[in-house]
């Protein structure tokens, strides 16, 4: 040996003084338990287990066996039951690291190994077992396969909270609508703009189709139907037309005097300066609402029904006056949909143009020349007196000769006498009396009553006549009754009054109008309470002009 065994030991000492190794009682110095790397060599700057401080050097090759063999390094089955057994076998090594080129350069010459050197074992790698990859946990620096193994286990841990973390975050997640959505990712708005121009084509076309067949069934039912809020009129060929003028379904006194005494334009400027004043209800107002609500009647049991009451606002008022008529119309709830405003002309001209059946006015001049023109007519007549009139039922009552019937009688009372006259009617009971301008009227209403009676409606019709004359029951009203029914003619009451006042028999009965041609009468009504219109028929008519 080149070195004598005192200086070893001197080294020895310095590099234990310099690196705080313990000697023991010998002298010798206590050795950790050896790191070596996959060649064998010694891995320095490592703490050991025992003595808790960093080795600085390997140990000399001519130190005694029973040194050597407390460093020997276990062979891989030993290493791998000590792995097992570990305390901490979950943890990763941390890197060792490689002795320096400095440090190997300041260490001296050691000199070859002897024979007894070669009993250190070249250290092996521990096998690789699936048990003891995962589980061992060492201090020491992890050599290049177990590195891979650390790094293997780190990325499955680190995979292992990210997929934790997106499932915590999948649970968790809050819904957001599509736009929202398309917010947070916008590079789909290319892809999901080229689908919704489809998709908004196709819903388009959804949402018309649907809108079609909606407003499609709308006609329909409006054509079938008439509007609850606003009932359709009916057509004209088919209704039964009451034209009325704007002073008998209004009350427009005041309206006539400003224009008798101050002339037209004051007139004028008057209903424009008040066209949002609404009028007050005129005599043939309660008349007018009695056949609304027969033709209420009739559409709830026939809803296709055009034989129905139809009202025209006929007056010779300026189209300027017609503001305010429309405003009073719609305040009442009137369904007086066709207006004819003729400003200043006479409106009998478009009577029959109209298809008048009946027409009421307050002007005596345009009532006698409708009666002239062959439309039956009558002058309205407001009662002195407030009357409580029934409001489910149209009443009506009508004057027998010169209304209904002809004058023929009334020629021979003026001709021959009284007794003459019961004579005659006696004779001619079996010949039908001939008709007056009211006739057509009473036919009208007959008509409407039948198709009650169909419906099973008799006690419950919206429409009651009364036939109220001063003819005898004895001597004269069987030709009436005969003639009646020759026409196919129901009245539902008959009163003959034998000439006695007809004011008392017409406040028990309390109609809506009453029809007579003697202004006498007309007047006795009025005393009562009643609303009477003057039919000027007959030869009362020649004898007072």
């Amino acid at each position: 040996m080149r070195y004598s065994k005192e200086s070893l030991e001197a080294e020895k000492r310095r590099d234990s003084e310099k690196s705080g190794v313990r000697l023991n009682s010998q002298g010798s110095q206590e050795l950790p338990v050896t790191n070596t790397d996959s060649r064998g060599n010694l891995v320095r700057g490592q703490w050991s287990r025992t003595s808790r401080s960093p080795s600085t050097r390997a140990p000399s090759a001519d130190e005694p066996r029973s040194r050597n063999t407390s460093i020997k390094l276990p062979n891989s089955s030993t290493t791998s039951r000590t792995s097992s057994t570990s305390p901490s076998q979950h943890e990763a090594s941390p890197p060792r690291p490689q002795p320096s080129a400095h440090q190997s350069q300041s260490r001296p010459n050691t000199p070859p190994r002897s024979s007894n050197a070669r009993d250190l074992r070249q250290p092996t790698p521990p096998e690789t077992q699936p048990s003891s990859r995962r589980n061992t946990k060492t201090y020491d620096t992890p050599e290049p396969w177990n590195q891979g193994l650390g790094r293997e286990v780190r990325e499955s841990r680190e995979y292992g909270r990210t997929c934790d973390d997106t499932r915590s975050r999948s649970q968790s997640r809050e819904w957001k609508s599509y736009g929202q959505r398309r917010v947070l990712y916008p590079a789909s708005k290319q892809l999901d703009s080229d689908c919704l121009s489809e998709m908004q084509q196709a819903r388009q076309q959804e949402e018309d189709d649907d809108e079609e067949a909606y407003w499609s069934s709308v006609r329909t039912l409006y054509e079938k139907i008439p509007s609850c809020s606003r009932p359709r009129p009916p057509k004209p060929k088919n209704a039964i037309t009451i034209a009325v003028s704007s002073r008998a379904l209004f009350n427009m006194v005041d309206d006539l005097k400003i224009y008798e005494e101050e002339g037209l334009e004051k007139y004028m400027e008057y209903q424009l300066t008040n066209e949002n004043v609404i009028l007050t209800p005129g005599p043939a107002f309660r008349f007018v609402k009695a056949l609304q609500h027969v033709n209420s009647r009739l559409r709830d049991l026939y809803p296709d029904e055009q034989d129905l009451f139809d009202i025209v606002l006929m007056t010779n008022n300026h189209a300027q006056v017609g503001v305010r008529l429309i405003n009073s119309v719609n305040h009442y709830g009137l369904l007086i949909d066709r207006f004819c405003l003729t400003g200043g002309k006479s409106p009998i001209g478009y009577l029959k143009a109209y298809l008048t059946n009946l027409y009421l006015s307050s002007d005596s001049e345009k009532v006698q020349e409708a009666i002239q023109e062959g439309i039956a007519s009558a002058t309205m007549y407001d009662g002195a007196k407030d009357m409580a009139y029934c409001d489910t039922q149209l009443r009506v009552a009508f004057d027998g000769d010169a209304v209904l019937f002809s004058d023929e009688s009334e020629h021979n009372v003026k001709e021959h006498g009284l007794d003459k006259f019961f004579q005659h009617e006696t004779t001619f009971e079996n010949k039908p009396l001939a008709q007056a301008p009211l006739k057509g009227f009473l036919e009208d209403l007959g008509r409407l009553q039948k198709k009650f009676y169909a419906k099973d409606e008799r006690l419950l019709c919206p429409i009651r006549t009364y036939l109220v004359t001063a003819r005898s029951a004895a001597s004269s009203g069987a030709r009436v009754l005969k003639t009646l029914r020759r026409w196919g003619l129901e009245i539902d009451e008959a009163l003959f009054l034998a000439g006695a006042p007809k004011g008392p028999i017409l406040v028990k009965i309390r109609p809506h109008i009453f029809f007579d041609d003697q202004m006498f009468h007309i007047q006795g009504a009025q005393k009562c309470g009643t609303i009477a219109a003057h039919v000027p028929y007959g030869i009362h008519q020649k004898c007072n002009n």
